[in-house]
């Protein structure tokens, strides 16, 4: 009777208070693996708005920064139009190749005293131009991917680090049923309850990285050959208009 007695009180001491009493009966070790899932899991959760968001601009100021250059007859144009779009990496690739045919048209001449302007300009290499968009691109979709691995890291790593917290809980239980010599419900609870929440925040921090990881790839990709495009654009207009 009085066994009864104490396995009730026990269940109702443990579950009582819903979320708040099963974390008041995790061990320090659950504790600390809990707050290193949540840290993870805010951090995800702060890099998931602010890329979700910039991604977003990144590529609407594209699609009005390709209806402008393709409007504009004079780089200088589009140029001026530049500074209201920078969340584009179009306008970062477009500034580098803008830079370089201007650098090229106003070169030295061979005894290194300014070239005079020709009626038609020119451009010297386009091979130096299409090296310098390609670094701009590759400068650009750096800077786009900044920040995303970490979420492929949460994806990656958390599970494990909540399987920790589940071998641990496991441990609690057969440690207790070991020290009480009983394996009713009330002893391994405890363990058990450890060992389930770590599963479950690990999972929760994982899921939701993995998910915009995956989403935010593809964006990039997007951008990316926008950028590829953009730059075989620009080398034929050049191509045209200063060979």
């Amino acid at each position: 009777m009085a066994s009864s007695a104490l396995f009730i009180l026990a269940q109702t001491t443990a579950f009582s208070g819903g979320v708040g009493g099963l974390l008041g009966h995790v061990g320090w070790v659950a504790k600390g693996v809990l707050v290193l899932l949540a840290i993870f899991s805010l951090v995800s959760w702060a890099i998931i708005l602010y890329k979700g968001i910039s991604l977003q601009r990144a590529y609407g100021q594209s699609r009005t920064f390709l209806d402008v250059f393709r409007k504009s007859t004079k780089f200088s144009e589009v140029n001026s139009v530049c500074v209201q779009l920078q969340a584009s990496p179009l306008v970062g690739v477009f500034q580098a190749g803008y830079q370089e045919v201007n650098q090229q048209v106003r070169g030295a001449g061979p005894a290194g005293q300014p070239a005079a302007t020709p009626a038609r300009p020119t451009i010297r290499s386009l091979e130096s131009l299409s090296r310098a968009l390609v670094r701009a691109a590759t400068a650009e979709a750096t800077r786009l991917e900044r920040r995303i691995t970490f979420l492929a890291t949460t994806a990656s790593v958390t599970p494990f680090v909540g399987l920790f917290g589940t071998v641990w809980g496991i441990m609690n239980a057969f440690e207790e049923i070991g020290r009480m010599g009983s394996a009713n419900l009330a002893v391994v609870a405890p363990g058990i309850s450890e060992a389930l929440i770590t599963t479950a925040m690990g999972l929760a921090a994982a899921i939701p990285a993995a998910f915009f990881f995956n989403l935010f790839n593809s964006r990039v990709k997007v951008l990316s050959s926008m950028m590829d495009d953009f730059a075989l654009e620009f080398l034929n207009i050049v191509e045209r208009n200063f060979t």
